[in-house]
């Protein structure tokens, strides 16, 4: 992973921040992800919270009950780090290592794996999470990413 893929994954939770966070706009963000995710026919688990609550969360034909348990995972990652679960997860394998090897976290409480992403407001930082799980960890981060840029634009 070069430092290029760092930048570009820490200029997105610099450029992706919201003015404000309520159980309304997390239901509005969770129905945008999962109306996206539907027209496209990805199998993917929806989330969305804000401190410890589970706002919005549905799960698309295709996925199962390790999916919500991936969510949980990367979701405790973003929350104890602060950033993108990919985030985390490249900085470590940037450094040669792995977040599994180097972390001392449990592999079975978290995963830095890419898909969720930090929901942070303007003057705040980091109150919530919002991710996808079930595609490749790559193209999760991706799809969250772009789906922020619309809902925020």
């Amino acid at each position: 992973m070069s430092d290029d893929t760092l930048a570009v994954l820490a200029a997105q939770e610099e450029r992706l921040v919201f003015r404000r966070f309520d159980n309304e706009t997390a239901l509005e963000l969770g129905a945008h992800l999962l109306a996206a995710a539907r027209d496209r026919a990805l199998p993917v688990t929806v989330s969305v919270r804000r401190g410890g609550q589970r706002l919005f969360h549905a799960a698309l034909p295709g996925t199962s009950a390790d999916n919500d348990a991936w969510i949980d995972r990367k979701s405790r990652v973003v929350d104890r780090y602060g950033h993108s679960s990919f985030l985390v997860g490249e900085r470590f394998r940037a450094k040669g290592t792995t977040f599994e090897a180097d972390s001392r976290l449990d592999p079975d409480l978290y995963a830095a794996h890419g898909g969720v992403f930090p929901v942070i407001v303007e003057g705040v930082g980091p109150v919530g999470t919002v991710g996808v799980s079930g595609l490749p960890q790559a193209d999760d981060h991706a799809f969250v990413v772009e789906q922020l840029e619309i809902f925020l634009a």
